[in-house]
């Protein structure tokens, strides 16, 4: 049976939706093909169909879940012009940090493993981090300038950062500890423009 367009589109869509997951869970150390293979329902054979290795599809499901980053700020903007940023701030610190490490921000989740991955992989994850950066800096400050890119740059650093260290944390009440000071600390930042 040979498979149509749509079929290998939906097929390449469910291998990228298991590993964004999987990578998210485990990491690129923590999971192989076979792993991919089995968290997609595919065999290792499909997933070499869309993807030459593992590290092919590391960086687009790195890629992809930076461009739905991009996209969620974007729809904050556009729904709340006047207080994106704080709510983004709650959401960051309050649901992405609690959610399923499967379904976290792959800034917090999948940073760790780009900055191990090859020089093409961190060039295309740059990219996207530079068009978050300047979207982010636009719905702080108005039209970009050096200064509202620099507070771009410190809020997702502390943002994605701070989310790290805290799901690193063994107990419940100093994760919400570190939750309110970085809440209260981006806060701040944002008042300094």
């Amino acid at each position: 049976m040979r498979y149509s367009d749509r079929q290998k589109a939906e097929a390449r869509d469910r291998l990228l939706n298991a590993a964004g997951r999987a990578f998210r869970r485990e990491g690129y150390g923590g999971i192989g093909v076979d792993g991919l293979a089995r968290e997609a329902g595919v065999t290792s054979g499909a997933f070499y169909g869309h993807f030459k290795s593992k590290d092919e599809a590391f960086a687009e499901v790195a890629v992809a879940g930076l461009e739905q980053l991009e996209a969620a700020i974007r729809d904050l903007q556009t729904a709340h012009p006047d207080d994106w940023a704080e709510r983004f701030i709650d959401l960051y610190l309050g649901e992405r940090l609690a959610c399923d490490l499967d379904v976290s921000c792959a800034l917090q989740s999948m940073t760790p493993d780009v900055m191990r991955s090859g020089e093409a992989t961190r060039q295309r994850y740059e990219v996207v981090i530079q068009r978050i950066v300047k979207l982010v800096a636009g719905g702080i400050a108005g039209p970009t300038s050096e200064a509202s890119e620099r507070m771009a740059i410190a809020l997702l650093a502390m943002l994605s950062g701070g989310v790290t260290m805290a799901r690193s944390l063994g107990s419940e009440a100093m994760r919400a500890a570190f939750a309110r000071q970085l809440k209260d600390a981006a806060k701040q930042l944002l008042k300094s423009d």
